[in-house]
């Protein structure tokens, strides 16, 4: 019998590719969605520049009309394909470096095109590489008005994006979701005369008002979107509230003790945040507050004392902080101050060894560790809370929501939530905070400790480098230590950096009598711990460091930064950086090695490195230099980043928005309702973490 032939596997059904796919990979699913898709840009299609005349507009795209007398495909010196047309005044080719065949047929000699593009001179004579055109006859009118370009996918052209969008501007309810008494005293648009015009702008339109976003009809739309923000983490806010929380109603014993036993008196602005957050944690509703603070300005201690108000209320407190380093100097610096006081605290991270994991396990489950501090491995399954009535996480926007949200619903009770402290040393512009931290009470320690000492800074090119060591030399022999720090590990063709391990080669060779340490990444945590203890203690003069040591790490010593390649860092990091220096009374330099040339961002960074130590203008600048979006970095708290409103342009809107938002919710709850719907539909997050 002959065998029997298996049957050839089905063939897969290729992926879906209709218009509503690839709408809905824009995030496109709804006529409203796509009615607030307004366009990124306009161009003018307006007018018609004779051909002659296109090579003299500097360079701005232009339209031009006329008939197309060759068409073909050339192979000098790469396949593509090359179309001559001319008008009345002269001659243009259009060349097309990746073409489908059926251009070939669409473009034939004698039709009648009008293409847009910038027109230079090229190996064909004036030309326009890729130019949008379409075919048209000799009476096709020209439009009326501005042609809007809308942000488009892969496979999804302008003509289909925009049928799309007029058809559901045909089909969605245009009734205004603000009260009319809101518009008239903010002297906003309503909002269908608004999105009418930005998708049709009129012939007469203010053109450069338009481009600019600053036009009345930008105006309403950027004040929406603010207010469904302002909306959406206000009703997050007060959704929390309903929630329980345990009231930590005892400052005693332990409090007293610990403020009785500190080396120094907390600042005016310490003393006004722990106020504000002793005020939170006895409701019976979950705190949730972020604490800012420059570096150096006293983050720590003012955790310490919220996690003692904790242990006096016979709860758990929790820290957790981003890497080994930072939650290795919490442990040491907290336990060092709580241990003589009688608390019991433990410390848990991935590099502890079984026995030592589960040792520390089961003194959290049992209740007999009073305060936690470790890193991401305190959110394992493993790992269960006996009675948790504080959430420290320092560093917050480095972790995200999910594993905020793992420590946060640790060791919960079925009816209470613990009280949630985030903390950051990178400031917030208020302008950010207002806006995308809403949902959060923030509070801010705007003042330096007494004592601390002016870092000075200064940009050095590389070429500069024999002097840079022999500064590092001095500072060594005058009893001082040391950071130098290098954005990479190994070696990177793409960027030919210094590395880590170069550096410390070369200094220990150039530095032969200075012991010269070296701490990255990639170390195990117990030889990272064991370098790092070496200089804490003054064993080593100088460590050579990825940007590991970033953040927590503490040594007054240390009067010395050097940043390689500091034209690679971000402001944020190169503040972060310079903050481990200037924490003793000596004085401080940081030296910001550079590679020329330049870039015109690199030079504003490094020069407003120079200009200020300021942590909040620090902020302020980079938020102008790099938008909310990248400076918030990790914080994916479920809200989109803002399309069309500003923050540096619209502070004004930010503000009106906020007020509008808290007298809404207060006093007109389905107008509150229709404006989310209509601004964030399903998209809307309650739950912020």
């Amino acid at each position: 019998m002959p065998a029997v032939k298996p049957k050839a596997p089905r063939p897969k059904a290729p992926a879906a590719n209709t218009l509503a796919d690839k709408l809905a990979r824009l995030g496109l699913r709804t006529d409203m969605e796509l009615v607030l898709h307004l366009p990124m840009r306009y161009e003018d299609e307006t007018r018609v520049v004779p051909i002659r005349e296109a090579n003299f507009t500097g360079g701005a795209p232009v339209q031009v009309e006329g008939v197309v007398r060759t068409c073909e495909v050339s192979f000098r010196p790469r396949r593509q394909l090359v179309v001559t047309m001319d008008d009345d005044s002269g001659t243009l080719v259009m060349r097309f470096l990746n073409f489908y065949g059926s251009q070939t047929k669409q473009l034939a000699a004698g039709t009648r095109v009008r293409a847009r593009g910038e027109v230079r001179h090229g190996f064909f004579g004036d030309e326009m590489v890729h130019p949008a055109y379409k075919v048209v006859l000799e009476s096709t009118p020209l439009p009326t008005a501005l042609t809007p370009v809308y942000p488009a996918g892969e496979g999804l052209s302008q003509v289909a994006l925009r049928r799309a969008i007029e058809q559901a501007m045909q089909r969605i309810d245009w009734h205004d979701t603000l009260p009319a008494a809101l518009l008239e005293k903010l002297a906003l648009w309503p909002f269908r005369p608004a999105v009418e015009l930005l998708h049709n702008p009129p012939p007469d339109v203010d053109e450069n008002a338009l481009m600019e976003r600053s036009h009345p009809a930008w105006t309403r739309m950027k004040f929406d979107e603010l207010l469904a923000q302002q909306l959406s983490l206000k009703r997050s806010q007060d959704a929390r509230r309903t929630k329980g929380s345990r009231p930590l109603l005892n400052v005693g014993k332990l409090s007293g003790a610990f403020l009785a036993g500190l080396p120094f008196e907390l600042t005016g602005a310490q003393q006004r945040v722990l106020e504000q957050i002793r005020h939170d944690l006895r409701q019976p509703w979950p705190m949730q507050r972020l604490l800012q603070g420059d570096v150096g300005s006293g983050k720590t201690v003012v955790a310490a004392l919220a996690a003692a108000q904790a242990i006096d209320s016979g709860m758990q407190a929790i820290l957790m902080a981003p890497t080994e380093i930072l939650a290795d100097q919490h442990f040491r610096k907290i336990a060092a101050w709580m241990a003589p006081l009688g608390v019991q605290v433990a410390w848990l991270t991935g590099s502890l060894r079984k026995k030592e994991k589960e040792q520390a396990r089961e003194q959290i489950v049992s209740g007999q560790a009073q305060l936690i501090v470790g890193t991401h491995a305190l959110i394992q399954d493993a790992v269960q809370f006996s009675h948790v009535g504080l959430v420290i996480v320092d560093e917050q926007h480095r972790f995200g929501v999910a594993q905020r949200l793992a420590l946060r619903n640790k060791g919960l009770e079925a009816e209470n939530q613990p009280h949630q402290l985030m903390m950051s040393a990178t400031p917030i512009p208020r302008t950010l905070a207002m806006t995308y931290y809403a949902d959060l009470e923030v509070s801010v320690i705007d003042e330096l400790p007494p004592g601390r000492s002016p870092v000075l800074t200064r940009i050095v090119d590389q070429n500069r480098r024999d002097e840079v060591i022999e500064r590092v030399r001095a500072a060594a022999l005058e009893g001082r230590q040391v950071y130098w720090v290098c954005p990479l590990i190994e070696e990177s063709e793409a960027l030919q950096l210094q590395t880590a391990t170069d550096s410390h080669a070369m200094l220990s060779s150039a530095l032969p009598d200075l012991q010269v340490g070296l701490v990255h990444g990639r170390l195990k945590p117990a030889d990272k711990q064991s370098v790092m203890d070496r200089f804490t203690g003054g064993e080593l003069q100088v460590l050579v460091a990825t940007t590991v040591i970033e953040v927590g790490v503490d040594v007054p010593n240390a009067s010395l930064m050097v940043i390689e390649h500091a034209e690679r860092f971000g402001l944020s990091q190169l503040h972060q950086l310079r903050g481990r220096v200037g924490r003793g009374s000596a004085s401080s330099v940081c030296l910001l090695l550079y590679q020329a040339p330049l870039g015109p961002i690199a030079r504003q960074r490094l020069a407003i490195m120079r200009e200020t130590t300021d942590g909040f203008e620090i902020a302020r600048r980079d938020l102008q230099l790099r938008g909310p979006g990248e400076f918030l970095g990790a914080r994916q708290s479920g809200q989109a980043m803002l399309r069309f409103a500003d923050l540096e342009t619209d502070q004004w809107l930010v503000e009106a928005a906020r007020d509008a938002a808290g007298r809404l919710l207060a006093e007109d709850a389905p107008t509150v309702a229709r404006h989310l719907a209509r601004w964030l539909g399903e998209r809307e997050d309650y739950l912020k973490a």
